[in-house]
């Protein structure tokens, strides 16, 4: 009986350590501006170059080569999409903002990008 007590309180403590586990890895739902997010940590602005996913390189790439301010379109051309339509340019259009918003690109007033020195 006492040992069938202790497997028992032993299979408990790993169910309540898995589900820590679990509930450390999960983003943290909350709410700005009465719309649902998800809270994501911010990387640093001393972070490195290998930080980003591929496709984010490229893009940083893509406006450190350039002469100046950049279009969303142009990246687009450069990256090979469809620039006919603009609903197609919208997901570059959305991860050049998500690199403004951690600070490597920046959007200038006119829409146009450039890199963050």
């Amino acid at each position: 009986m006492i040992v069938a007590e202790r497997v028992l309180n032993r299979l408990a403590e790993q169910d309540r350590a898995a589900e820590q586990d679990v509930a450390a890895v999960v983003p943290i739902p909350a709410r700005v501006a009465g719309r649902a997010v998800l809270l994501l940590p911010h990387r640093g602005e001393a972070g490195d170059e290998a930080a980003p996913p591929d496709d984010y390189r490229t893009i940083l790439a893509i406006v450190r080569d350039a002469d100046g301010p950049v279009q969303v379109r142009a990246v687009g051309a450069r990256l090979g999409l469809d620039t006919s339509a603009r609903g197609r340019l919208e997901p570059l259009r959305a991860k050049m903002t998500k690199l403004v918003d951690r600070g490597r690109l920046h959007k200038r007033g006119d829409g146009r990008f450039t890199a963050r020195s």
